[in-house]
Order: structure tokens, then sequence, then C-alpha cells
């Protein structure tokens, strides 16, 4: 890596030294929110950045994982990058997606046109059917729009910050990489330890040590064990929400009051708390997925909606909480013994 990069990464370093709160303005599918650094996230990043590691993020659904990632691309003026992962994504996926069914009709559709040999190579030519994947992107925004820009088979383009500079870098967020099959994780390791791929379509391979690499954030929701070797190339953060009564309620008090300012009261927002330690109680009971902090914030933005006054939100609280944290019909039949 030169000099250059080096300095950039330390700059990078020296922002998340001075970032507590951020706003997070509407992004594609993510809503406007804002959020709350804590110090050991923030450690989390700046050692990911520094040891230039993926950031595997390990925790229950709705602790701010995700949204970890955007914000950190927020806060270091980065281009965002993200793809979320299912059960069919393959490892190629998060390179390119190829168009093989599409440039299979079209080729049908010619037979019967007399064209020239050179013109069913032009209009047959591979690149013409190929989509970058986020992994490009975020290695390669140039070499990727122009791609893009030539091929009818679009599917992704990230959205550029303001004054971003491809030289800026990445964010790549790689979201619950636990549905996908081994395959997947293991076909990273390559690119996670070279910061390069080749793309065989242009011949010629993106990325490289004169590359800014990606700050590549990982989220699993523990659905599924990931390889022991895939573990071992990233720098890991336990994000988990407090564990203690008073400390937990505390949290989303103040969650809350970041995310929905001035709609709910403190005495809602902590009644609405103390209920979901109530029904997060009943779920490890019975043995079903216990609600966390993003069911707790749906309740609160309902609230924010259904009550004008705090008697009227309290009242609506009792009514429509089990429709927010008692998602399993045992926790319904628990509540009735």
């Amino acid at each position: 890596m030169n000099n250059t990069i080096q300095q950039y990464i330390k700059s990078n370093l020296d922002k998340l030294n001075k970032v507590e709160e951020i706003p997070l303005l509407e992004y594609a599918s993510w809503p406007k929110s804002h959020h709350q650094f804590d110090f050991q996230s923030l450690n989390a990043l700046k050692a990911a950045l520094a040891a230039q590691r993926p950031l595997l993020l390990r925790g229950e659904p709705g602790t701010g994982k995700s949204q970890l990632a955007r914000a950190a691309a927020v806060a270091l003026n980065r281009l965002f990058v993200y793809e979320v992962v299912n059960a069919h994504t393959e490892s190629q996926d998060l390179l390119w997606r190829f168009d093989a069914v599409g440039r299979l009709a079209e080729a049908q559709t010619l037979q019967g046109h007399n064209c020239t040999p050179e013109q069913l190579k032009k209009t047959l030519d591979t690149k013409r059917y190929i989509s970058p994947g986020p992994l490009w992107w975020s290695l390669s925004y140039e070499s990727a729009e122009k791609v893009y820009r030539d091929s009818q088979y679009q599917l992704i383009q990230p959205e550029k910050p303001a004054n971003w500079q491809a030289g800026q870098g990445s964010v790549l967020l790689i979201d619950e990489i636990d549905k996908a099959n081994a395959e997947l994780p293991n076909g990273l390791l390559e690119i996670m330890g070279n910061n390069a791929v080749s793309i065989p379509w242009l011949k010629t391979t993106i990325g490289g040590n004169n590359t800014v690499p990606p700050l590549v954030i990982i989220t699993t929701n523990e659905e599924r064990e990931l390889p022991a070797a895939f573990v071992r190339r990233c720098l890991v953060l336990q994000v988990e929400l407090p564990r203690a009564e008073g400390a937990l309620i505390d949290c989303l008090v103040e969650r809350a009051e970041l995310h929905f300012s001035g709609k709910c009261s403190k005495n809602v927002r902590q009644t609405a708390a103390e209920q979901l330690i109530k029904d997060r109680q009943r779920a490890k009971e019975i043995g079903v997925t216990m609600p966390g902090q993003a069911e707790y914030l749906d309740m609160i933005r309902a609230l924010s909606v259904l009550g004008t006054s705090e008697t009227e939100q309290l009242d609506m609280l009792q009514a429509i909480h089990q429709f927010a944290l008692c998602k399993y019909p045992t926790m319904l039949d628990y509540d009735d013994e």
C-alpha cells in the first residue's frame, strides 16, 4: 500500500475519533434516521480500517448492525454499497451477474435477420449482459460504472455521496451472510486477502495495492454457523443490548428519543421499554425469538402516531403491545396462564 493511501486511512481514523451522533438521510430503501456511535463500535471500526480486515457484526436482529455500516459510510464520506444475502446468493453474485437467458433470447431473435458475423459478435458481446455486483462497485467504481452504462442488464448503481471521488473508497455491507451456504463466505476469502479480483470479461484486475481498500462490514443473525476459516479472517464485534434491566431500559429510552424526539414522553418510552423486558422474558422461557430494539422502536413509532397525549399513548400501549412484541401464538397463550 502506498503512502497516499496510508495517509487517507489515517484521516479516516481521525474522523472516527470526532464522531458521536450522525443523521442519516433517506437512501434507497433505508429510511431517514439517526445513529449514535458507542465507544465499542467506534473502536471496532477503527481496528477494521487499520488492520484492513472485514468487520463481522454478530448479534440478534434489530440491534442496529446494518445501520452501523451505513453510519460509517456517512461519517467517512465513503461510497455505501450493500447486498442483502439470501439462500440463493452465490459469491460470484457479489462480483457480477450475467444475463445468460437474455443473451440466449437475443441470439435466437437474431437468427432469422440475416445478420453479418460482425453484427452478431457486437450484439452478443458478453459485456452487454453483465451487471457489476457490490464487490465490483466497491473496489472500482469507475470500471463498474462504464460496464453498467454500456450494458443492457442494469441491476444496481450505488448513489455517490456529495463531493465523493473514487479515490475516497467505500463501505461495503454484506448483510445477513448466515442465510447463504458455506460457499459464499469461503468464496470471499481470496478477495478479502488480496483487495483485488480478476474480471474475465474485461481481461483485467480491479483493486490492488494502489486502491483504497473498502471497509467491509458483514452481519450475521447467527441463524447458521459460519466457516471457521472465514471468521478467522475477520475482526468480530458482538452487538448486544445491555443485559441488566436498568441499563437496557435506559438504552431503549435514549434510542427512542434519538429517533422520535418530542413525539413520546419519557414516561411513555420507559413504560414501553418495561413492557419489552416482560415480553423478552416470556419469549426466553417459551423458547422463541425474543423481541428487541427494532420491535420496540416500531411500537414507539406507532404510539407517536396513534396518540396525541401521554395518556392516549399509554392506553394505546396496552392495546397494541402484543402486536409489536408477541409474535408467536405461544406468547399469547403464556399471557392467558
